[in-house]
């Protein structure tokens, strides 16, 4: 059921809605810059991503990535307040009939468009996760060189985790309950969850807890061991600079987990956090929102590209060795020739 008012007493739900509508906007622009308007991301997506044989990890960056940008824009359209198109009326209207037939035509319009909003960022996020883990999963199989004990391990880990977060996602979607609100020309979205679905949120969070502090301690341990024998042996080199790439990508997206974590703690611990129209709320609420997108969209990603970065750094290192030992060969053989002659 949508209510639609102009009671003076909504105006602080609306001023709350629209700050935090800024958040969210942000965080849509953020994504796209970093798709679209930064260089940097852009070339190096073009040529070590679609220019390149195409993989398994080809699709699981592509998946992060335009999802991302997708489910953000359909969560901007169903959380942004929207402004009526009934702001002018014909002459011979009076105003108040106009406007209560224009904000009744506009709640036929967006019609469980809360939901849908709602939904199809809630699913976009647990495939971008499921997409994340594979990722993870090939990245510490190949830190572990290719061990069968480790790769079991991880399957079987990340089988549980993304079953129980495919089961946790079936039933919120089942039971929550959106209800929308037409009020002062502007739109109202508002999202409610029974006890049983904050508790199975809850779980699901503890569980993707341990599954990144369980994939980060393997990788830490596995790269202190490496780092320990080529240090034994004197050698280093490719492996060495390999497995630094591996752990800065993998440390940078953990801490920004970690952020996330500390927001999704202080929303789930505050449920009042949701409801309530205070500055500091929205700010609390509209970071986490901002911090999320960067972890899943932006970092996630770059899992992926921060290792195709540096294998492409060293084939062009080697090429321009090749190059140089020709050239050298090239004048050495020509300096001895003309001597002999």
């Amino acid at each position: 059921m949508t209510i639609v008012s102009d009671d003076p007493a909504w105006w602080p739900t609306v001023s709350a809605s629209l700050f935090l509508s800024y958040f969210i906007v942000a965080a849509f622009m953020g994504i796209t810059y970093d798709w679209v308007l930064s260089a940097l991301t852009l070339g190096q997506e073009v040529e070590l991503i679609w220019r390149q044989h195409w993989s398994q990890m080809t699709v699981m960056y592509l998946g992060t990535r335009y999802l991302g940008i997708l489910s953000a824009a359909v969560y901007m359209l169903g959380s942004v307040p929207t402004i009526l198109l009934s702001d002018t009326c014909p002459v011979g209207v009076g105003v108040v009939p106009c406007y209560l037939i224009g904000s009744l035509m506009a709640a036929v319009l967006y019609c469980h468009r809360c939901l849908i909003s709602y939904n199809v960022w809630n699913w976009t996020v647990q495939v971008a996760f499921v997409m994340l883990r594979v990722i993870i999963v090939i990245r510490l199989y190949a830190m572990y060189q290719r061990s069968r004990k480790i790769l079991i391990f991880l399957v079987v880990t990340v089988l549980a985790v993304n079953i129980f977060d495919g089961v946790a996602t079936v039933i919120t979607t089942m039971q929550v309950s959106g209800e929308e609100f037409i009020l002062s020309g502007t739109y109202q979205c508002e999202v409610d969850y029974p006890e049983d679905v904050l508790l199975l949120m809850s779980a699901n969070w503890i569980l993707t807890t341990v599954w990144e502090v369980l994939t980060l301690c393997l990788a830490i341990w596995i790269a202190v061991k490496h780092f320990r024998e080529l240090r034994q042996h004197s050698e280093g080199g490719i492996f060495e600079d390999c497995f630094m790439v591996l752990m800065k990508t993998h440390v940078v997206y953990f801490a920004s987990f970690v952020v996330v974590c500390c927001f999704e703690l202080i929303v789930d611990f505050t449920p009042t956090l949701l409801t309530t129209n205070s500055l500091g709320a929205q700010i609390v609420v509209g970071l986490f929102q901002i911090f999320q997108v960067v972890q899943i969209f932006v970092l996630g990603p770059r899992l992926i590209l921060g290792i195709r970065e540096y294998h492409a750094k060293l084939v062009a290192d080697a090429d321009a060795a090749t190059v140089m030992t020709s050239i050298a060969f090239q004048e050495r053989v020509h300096i001895s020739t003309g001597s002999g002659v």
